[in-house]
């Protein structure tokens, strides 16, 4: 199919409609067969037409043919053959049938007298190239029915009749109704199309409405997330009601999930916390022990340690799910926030962090102990990747204070920006797999941040640098 074409059927039926989809490939498939129905019933109807108004022309020409030797016999017998054909001429001819017979020698032996001359017709047209039998031929603004055959009295040939008739008026006639089939049959067409793209649209629109809800279902809404269609087919509502059995599933499975985990953290944690308490008891005393056993100890220290930090925020994650962890939202201030983490990052790691913060104190509505955690742990990560000095800036956009964690380390790959934020999720990158890390530090951000009704986001250029953005309401004081 033409592309315009495709493209005219595409805006018809709705923009944002795919040519692949299931409302576009029935609206052509319908467009088509109507299309093509509605032509061969037109065509049929103009053949049917010319049909009827030509084909008597046509039968009375042949018949006049088939008799004006008879009947030259007949007025003859008084006064010979040219006088018989006379006869016949003023007889036979009318105001709109001519009639002419030429002899053998190439003279016109008779003519009728008409409103037009026929041997001048012949001669435009060719006395060779007249057909034996009847057929329209148009000649100049006119349009005749013409024959001509080989004239035989008594046995012998006497010449060539040659018959016309003029049937330009209805000839016109069937053209303006052609026409107007033709017209008819292009309207009946749109509003037919138009009305096929609006029913299709119609009826599938339960389908679009079923696709919109299922795509704003999150995580969070998906225990009271219900498909709700008011008027559909009964095959839609019944997929919509198995969908919603789904939903109710996966809720069930989900809860089941947070649990788990939230349990797990949480039974795991005291017992290796027992194991990490004996284990660095016995690096203290152990005195009599070797190199290789002092270091075998403080490898299952450092992994018990490990351990218990990722169940614990495996915990943090699980109340964050089940709506569990509390946030205490009050006025914060920034600057002294982010040159504070700073001090303290650029202190523990002997690495150079530095706040870029402004003259006019900046106020967020967030939890303060939540929202250091997160800047820790996000310069934290931009000084394990990168070995350049790590940058903190603080800006404010509109009603929304903006805070940059900026490093110029080895930066993320495009495909990967795109799942940094989910739940253990570990680039293939050999340059970060094997640094330490449990891939949920930036899930939990992302947690936290959204508790505080802020947001996170990524930017970053692979070898170049990569920012990390806090989004958060600023404080308004009530008046």
């Amino acid at each position: 199919m033409n592309k315009s074409i495709k493209t005219a059927i595409a805006n018809l039926i709705g923009k944002r409609v795919s040519t692949n989809s299931l409302q576009f490939r029935l609206t052509v498939e319908l467009i088509a067969l109507s299309v093509i129905s509605l032509t061969s019933v037109a065509v049929w109807a103009g053949w049917r037409m010319e049909q009827a108004v030509v084909n008597n022309h046509k039968q009375m020409l042949e018949y006049v043919a088939m008799r004006f030797p008879d009947q030259v016999e007949m007025y003859m017998e008084t006064g010979g053959v040219k006088a018989g054909i006379e006869r016949t001429l003023n007889k036979v001819a009318t105001s709109e049938l001519a009639i002419l017979v030429k002899g053998d020698n190439g003279e016109i032996i008779a003519k009728s007298a008409n409103n037009y001359d026929l041997s001048t017709d012949l001669q435009n047209i060719g006395y060779s190239k007249v057909p034996t039998t009847p057929q329209i031929i148009k000649i100049s603004d006119r349009y005749v029915v013409m024959c001509g055959s080989s004239l035989t009295v008594n046995g012998q040939v006497v010449g060539k009749v040659y018959l016309s008739q003029d049937i330009t008026k209805d000839q016109l006639q069937l053209n303006s109704g052609i026409y107007g089939l033709i017209i008819v049959s292009i309207m009946a067409t749109g509003i037919l199309i138009l009305a096929i793209a609006l029913r299709i649209r119609k009826a599938l629109s339960p389908l679009q409405e079923m696709s919109q809800m299922a795509s704003m279902i999150s995580i969070e809404d998906l225990s009271a997330a219900k498909l709700q269609l008011a008027k559909a087919p009964d095959e839609i509502l019944g997929l919509a009601q198995t969908f919603n059995e789904m939903l109710q599933r996966l809720s069930g499975a989900w809860e089941q999930q947070r649990q788990f985990v939230g349990n797990v953290s949480h039974e795991l944690r005291t017992p290796l916390t027992v194991i990490c308490g004996y284990l660095q008891s016995l690096l203290r005393r152990g005195d009599n022990l070797s190199i290789y056993q002092k270091q075998a100890i403080e490898t299952a220290s450092a992994e018990t340690e490990r351990t218990i930090q990722m169940l614990q925020d495996l915990l943090d994650l699980a109340r964050a799910d089940s709506g569990n962890l509390h946030f205490r939202q009050a006025p914060v201030f920034l600057n002294t926030l982010v040159t504070e983490v700073a001090a303290m990052s650029a202190k523990v790691s002997d690495r150079s962090v530095t706040a870029i913060t402004s003259d006019q104190d900046i106020v967020a509505l967030a939890d303060q102990d939540r929202l250091q955690q997160v800047l820790i742990n996000l310069v934290d990560n931009a000084i394990k990747y990168s070995t350049e000095p790590v940058e903190i800036k603080l800006e404010t956009k509109e009603d929304q204070a903006m805070i940059h964690v900026c490093d110029r380390g080895i930066g993320i790959a495009l495909a990967n920006q795109q799942r940094i934020f989910e739940r253990f999720y570990r680039s293939d990158d050999s340059s970060t797999r094997s640094r330490d890390g449990t891939g949920l530090g930036l899930a939990i951000a992302k947690s936290l941040v959204e508790g505080m009704n802020g947001r996170i986001s990524l930017i970053s250029k692979p070898n170049e640098a990569s920012i990390f953005t806090i989004s958060l309401p600023l404080w308004k004081p009530q008046k």
